[in-house]
């Protein structure tokens, strides 16, 4: 399995849409540092428990991380907990999972590759592990929600669209081939 160095917030979405155990489908581990764990899941209550028992791991930091992580206070918008999951995701080589803006900035000067929450939901689509209808429901309850999740709405309309189907669909087809060859 494929590991993925994850924030907090994606795991909030998938929370406000009842939707938790979607990401865990995909052939993934996502991987915390123990002390964002403790830390920052705590709302809504149980949110760390059931993540844990779905298989979020929690990890420790390397010294060379935790470095990394120091070396990352240069992006004053981040957190401790933002910049010790980039640093993961810097040092060993992963995907960072975010939804963040400041995140995902300091992540592309860093070169690190990010996925978001309607990341997730495209894989979900295009890997046939949920259905059209369950994409669409998860869509409309994301937009319904917006407020408590923060995704851009136009984004979310266009994967709503045929075109944006088809487009998911026939991305996710050609990463898969690219990866595989």
């Amino acid at each position: 399995m494929q590991l993925i160095s994850s924030d907090t917030n994606i795991w909030i979405d998938f929370a406000v849409i009842d939707k938790l155990y979607l990401p865990f489908l995909l052939p993934y581990t996502y991987i915390m540092h123990w002390d964002a764990v403790n830390k920052e899941l705590l709302h809504p209550d149980g949110l760390k428990d059931k993540l844990l028992q779905s298989g979020l791991v929690g990890v420790e930091l390397t010294t060379e991380e935790y470095l990394q992580a120091e070396r990352y206070s240069k992006f004053t918008k981040l957190s401790v907990y933002d910049r010790t999951a980039l640093a993961i995701a810097k040092c060993r080589k992963l995907c960072l999972l975010t939804g963040d803006k400041a995140l995902r900035n300091a992540a592309e000067k860093e070169s690190v590759t990010v996925m978001g929450t309607l990341g997730i939901l495209d894989r979900l689509f295009g890997k046939k592990l949920i259905t059209e209808t369950e994409y669409d429901q998860c869509l409309h309850l994301l937009l319904a929600n917006n407020g408590k999740v923060r995704l851009p709405e136009a984004e979310i309309k266009c994967r709503l669209s045929s075109s944006g189907k088809l487009y998911v669909k026939s991305s996710i087809e050609f990463s898969q081939k690219n990866i595989t060859s």
